[in-house]
């Protein structure tokens, strides 16, 4: 019985430590009901035009990107063009392939699908048999290679398909 005894006790003190918490949590959000009651005309058009002004910033970065090329997926000719590209852009993902390679082509239609969702960073391909200092210098010895780069600076690889499930789907 007396196992019992401390079993209820338990239970007691877990309920009340569970009603305290309740009690807080619902004395915050009534206080924050409270506050978003008591909003003038001053404060929402404020906040409208906070926000407004944070959509606008968003479509003027938006037109940018599109401007420098992103949003779209295209190969570049040379490595100069490589380094030209990189510097506009703060993100950068390119593709370094080779014609005869199957998985490249593979990777191809799945970065232009990619390419369109992410307007934030630039995709770019880049045959490794135009580019082979640019080859040496990343250490590019397995195709396709996908190079990460954000401000110029490579920040990661993904080479051939064992970081992407070693499926071509």
């Amino acid at each position: 019985m007396e196992g019992n005894g401390s079993v209820d006790m338990f239970s007691e003190v877990l309920e009340n430590q569970f009603l305290q918490a309740a009690k807080l949590v619902e004395n915050h959000l009534d206080s924050e009901i409270q506050k978003l009651d008591q909003i003038g005309e001053d404060e929402l058009e404020l906040l409208k035009e906070k926000r407004l002004a944070a959509l606008r910033k968003a479509q003027q970065q938006k037109q940018e990107w599109l401007s420098k090329g992103h949003g779209e997926y295209r190969e570049i000719g040379s490595e100069r063009d490589f380094f030209q590209e990189v510097k506009e852009s703060e993100k950068v993902v390119c593709h370094f392939y080779r014609d005869t390679t199957f998985r490249c082509k593979i990777l191809d239609r799945h970065l232009a699908i990619l390419a369109k969702k992410h307007l934030e960073t630039k995709f770019l391909k880049l045959n490794v048999e135009k580019a082979p200092f640019l080859c040496e210098r990343l250490r590019i010895k397995v195709i396709p290679t996908l190079a990460l780069l954000r401000d110029g600076k490579t920040q990661d690889y993904v080479v051939g398909f064992t970081d992407l499930g070693n499926t071509d789907d």
